[in-house]
């Protein structure tokens, strides 16, 4: 839920896509439809609101568009939201969709805002699952996997290496702590770690190494050299 609908949806690493296992989704989807439908959204400073309006008109149309896509395209439906108004603001409800259609575009394209494309995926196909999340979107900036069993959790983390610049194991994607922990991904995310940690100052010196000699040696000399006798 944070992950997805904070700020809108209006962060880099926030989850776009979820590919959810078909033996648990019919319970999962339950479960989002009463928690999104819970979400408040509206003014800002009243801060019993979970979600304000989107960042501007451009990002309105995005979003509105994508949803209005999800209810003409085959295999394709709304779970719950789906809703936006501009008469006072540019807002879109928190929006989760379900497709059967693995090449879907809203599981390629960034939206940047509270809608959330739901593959399906059939229980027994996890490796082939992978593989598909892998090459299907063009981003590589954060990805997360949520498992009771360690090796699946294992096995996601090593075959989507080049899939998230930082990964999340039963944890959102979103939350890297700035200054301690090197963010960025790869791919039309970025090249490698951006902000965050020492690791980005090093791209931008070059080492520099001096050595100073306060033995030296008197003789060049190794010992090897010398006589047996």
């Amino acid at each position: 839920m944070r992950g997805s609908f904070e700020y809108q949806g209006q962060k880099c690493s926030a989850s776009s896509r979820v590919y959810a296992p078909s033996n648990i989704w019919e319970e999962l989807r339950e479960r989002l439809q009463s928690e999104v439908a819970t979400i408040k959204m509206g003014d800002v400073s009243d801060f019993g609101n979970f979600m304000g309006a989107v960042i501007d008109g451009s990002s309105f149309k995005t979003q509105a568009e994508a949803i209005e896509e999800a209810k003409t395209h085959d295999g394709t439906e709304i779970v719950v939201g789906g809703g936006y108004d501009d008469s006072r603001g540019f807002f879109v409800e928190p929006t989760v969709i379900e497709t059967r259609d693995p090449d879907f575009r809203l599981l390629r394209d960034e939206l940047f805002g509270p809608v959330v494309t739901t593959y399906v995926y059939d229980e027994g196909k996890w490796d082939d699952t992978l593989s598909l999340i892998d090459r299907t979107a063009p981003y590589g900036l954060t990805g997360a996997v949520f498992s009771e069993d360690r090796s699946a959790a294992a096995d996601a983390q090593e075959k989507l290496r080049y899939a998230a610049g930082n990964f999340y194991v039963n944890d959102k994607p979103t939350g890297a702590v700035v200054g301690q922990q090197p963010f960025g991904g790869s791919r039309a995310s970025g090249t490698n770690d951006k902000a965050g940690s020492l690791w980005n100052l090093i791209r931008w010196v070059s080492p520099r190494s001096i050595k100073e000699t306060f033995v030296p040696p008197r003789s060049y000399r190794y010992p090897f050299l010398d006589s047996e006798d």
